[in-house]
């Protein structure tokens, strides 16, 4: 007769925090990169339109995302190097680091959302082009672009607050790649007696030529 038992077995409990870093980790990488690009991008696109009064005709002027602000582009970059850093570095490290990523996109988002109603990069080219410091834009207009600058920073935050939840059970950089001091062994190398180089060779390594061989004595 079987017997049913209520007792979670370890090897579901373990599975259930695994799980959840892998998706959280796959998610993390996607919207990271993915609002970093699109920040970037965005900040390369015209986010203000408007004219200039030049010799009693209108002239068009353009801003783009650049000229209006140059935070979001450089807190897009922050984010992404940040998100590398994550599994470079371990425990109160990692916090860190995710806490920048984090704040990384509350940035690009505040700095996009400021900028969308920006009027002093027009301003400025008006004043340029009609050789009036006082001169203003006209016929002001802004674009969408600011707010999908805004929205590349959101993915960005929501790889922080990712990393802030699940990032301890991320895995971090493999420690191969890590070096420690330790010298590696030198697997030895047969030695002919009948070559006094291979002899000298042997001694500088440390080794002991008249020693039994090896190979040979597990042939043996």
């Amino acid at each position: 007769m079987e017997y049913v038992t209520a007792v979670p077995h370890p090897r579901s409990e373990a599975a259930g925090p695994a799980r959840s870093g892998r998706r959280s980790l796959g998610v993390a990488l996607l919207s990271g990169a993915l609002g970093a690009a699109v920040a970037l991008l965005s900040t390369r696109q015209s986010w203000s339109e408007g004219t200039a009064t030049v010799a009693g005709g209108a002239f068009p002027l353009t801003a783009k995302g650049s000229d209006v602000t140059g935070v979001p582009a450089a807190l897009a970059i922050v984010g992404l190097a940040a998100l590398v850093a994550v599994f470079a570095v371990r425990r109160s490290g990692r916090l860190l680091v995710s806490a920048l990523l984090a704040l990384s996109g509350a940035g690009t988002v505040a700095a996009a959302v400021l900028g969308a109603s920006d009027s002093s990069a027009l301003d400025e080219k008006a004043a340029a082009a009609s050789g009036n410091t006082a001169a203003t834009a006209d016929a002001l207009s802004h674009t969408v672009w600011p707010y999908v600058a805004a929205a590349g920073g959101a993915l960005i935050l929501l790889a922080g607050l990712l990393a802030l939840r699940y990032g301890r059970l991320w895995p971090a950089m493999s420690g191969r790649y890590e070096r420690d001091g330790t010298p590696r062994p030198r697997k030895a190398k047969p030695v002919d007696p009948d070559r006094p180089e291979d002899l000298w060779k042997a001694l500088d390594r440390g080794e002991d030529p008249t020693g039994p061989d090896p190979a040979g004595a597990q042939g043996t």
